[in-house]
């Protein structure tokens, strides 16, 4: 049975992911002939060839390609093991709570006084991050616990929904389909999002990077909005403490109302991050905020206020 260690599957994810050993080398820090002889000893241990090699290219065999898949996994899964055992031996440890600002639906503080009532709570720290990054921090460590909208990639985690609102469209005061009472997606051809993303296909594919809009926080998506360079698709919640005068929001008949959920590893045995999940769930679950944000939607006079 061949024991891989951790250093020889950095050294091979090095090499499978730039396809050259000189570029691998230099990632690593190394030298090329160390980290050659290091692959071939790897191939020797296991018994199969992992990458085909010719004096133009380097590639993955199938086996190496299985191999780079479950070796990402297990160097996430140490990185994430190192993290957690350091955070849990600090003299005061943390819960580690990772969101995206103004996505608790204005519920967080209640949240977190909760969750302090509870014999097992630890003070909290908040991760603050946009869009898509509350999910790897769960998986390598550097959270405990998450706030985030859904839908997001729950392999290895736990999910509890905590409120579903619906989102509206927010645009330039002076865009023409602000004079509308109610729009659909339809209605958004030839608008952006935050993202780079279609409005009228919100689900589909992302531009490249250099060609996405450079949107960091809300600060400058709300300035986007104003200057009509993008759209965007807030929650109701978020809404109601960000009103500005130049932006204009309109119900979208055919958008897909948010989700909030909470998520953790699935792997978590932390009293700490059970006692937030029921103050989270409590929180939600009581506060009959959402029923009032409903009704409000509901009347001519929010849906027409800029």
């Amino acid at each position: 049975m061949s024991d891989l260690e951790v250093r020889q599957l950095r050294y091979f994810v090095a090499v499978a992911e730039e396809l050259h050993f000189g570029r691998a080398a230099e990632r690593l820090g190394m030298a090329q002939p160390p980290l050659s002889r290091a692959i071939r000893e790897l191939e020797r241990q296991l018994g199969v060839r992992l990458l085909e090699r010719t004096t133009r290219q380097v590639s993955l065999t199938a086996a190496g390609r299985v191999l780079l898949r479950d070796a990402r996994t297990a160097l996430d899964a140490v990185a994430a093991a190192d993290r957690r055992a350091r955070n849990a031996g600090r003299p005061a440890p943390a819960l580690r709570l990772a969101l995206k600002p103004d996505y608790d639906a204005g519920l967080l503080p209640r949240m977190l006084a909760e969750y302090q009532r509870d014999p097992a709570a630890m003070p909290v720290e908040l991760l603050m991050g946009g869009r898509g990054e509350q999910v790897p921090a769960l998986w390598d460590g550097r959270a405990d616990v998450a706030m985030l909208p859904m839908p997001f990639d729950e392999r290895g985690l736990d999910v509890e929904a905590l409120l579903t609102e619906p989102r509206l469209v927010a645009l330039a005061a002076d865009d023409p389909l602000a004079a509308r009472d109610e729009l659909v997606l339809a209605d958004l051809a030839g608008r952006v999002l935050p993202d780079g993303v279609a409005a009228d296909d919100e689900g589909g594919p992302r531009p490249p990077e250099a060609e996405r809009p450079p949107c960091h926080d809300l600060a400058q998506i709300f300035n986007l909005i104003e200057l009509g360079a993008i759209v965007w698709f807030p929650p109701l919640s978020l809404i109601r403490r960000q009103r500005r005068p130049g932006i204009a929001y309109r119900p979208v008949r055919d958008l897909k109302p948010s989700t909030l959920a909470v998520a953790w590893p699935q792997d978590s045995h932390s009293p700490a991050v059970a006692a937030f999940v029921r103050a989270a769930t409590e929180v939600a679950a009581t506060s009959g905020y959402l029923t009032r944000l409903d009704e409000r939607a509901n009347t001519p006079n929010h849906v027409r206020r800029t």
